[in-house]
């Protein structure tokens, strides 16, 4: 009989197999997995054959120059006050509320022309605002707030 303390091994738990097994189980499940969309309601939408309506907004085009002179769809006007202003933008949309006013201010000019502008704008009941701008090669283009 050997009764000597022999050093005796820790077992040990190679996890290495385990994760090959697991990746391979994960890649079996992905390859055989179908994904597919199901839908809870089916619903077949009515078909009409007329055509949509275009119908183009009006634009009231507003330019503002470096100086700070205003013309309103290319027709200069006398002075720059905004009670002026509003009384132009309400002959020009023609007390109608769906139009568009297009504001086309010179680079140079003030804020405070601009300001003007919008507070006309607002005055005369118009609030679809846009600013006209140009884009490399002069061609022109709106940008909507």
């Amino acid at each position: 009989m050997n009764f000597r303390p022999g050093s005796r091994d820790e077992p040990e738990i190679n996890l290495i197999p385990f994760i090959d097994i697991l990746l391979v189980v994960l890649i079996f499940l992905m390859l055989t997995t179908t994904y597919s969309k199901f839908t809870q309601l089916q619903v077949n939408l009515p078909v009409a054959d007329a055509q949509a309506q275009r119908t183009e907004p009006k634009e009231v085009i507003v330019s503002v120059s470096s100086d700070g002179r205003y013309a309103i769809n290319k027709d200069m006007l006398e002075g720059s006050g905004v009670e002026m202003l509003t009384r132009a933008l309400s002959q020009a949309s023609q007390d109608s509320r769906e139009v568009f006013v297009v504001i086309s201010a010179d680079a140079a000019a003030t804020h405070q022309s601009v300001i003007n502008v919008m507070d006309a704008a607002r005055r005369a009941g118009l609030v679809q605002i846009t600013f006209a701008t140009q884009q490399s090669g002069s061609q022109r283009a709106r940008s909507k707030p």
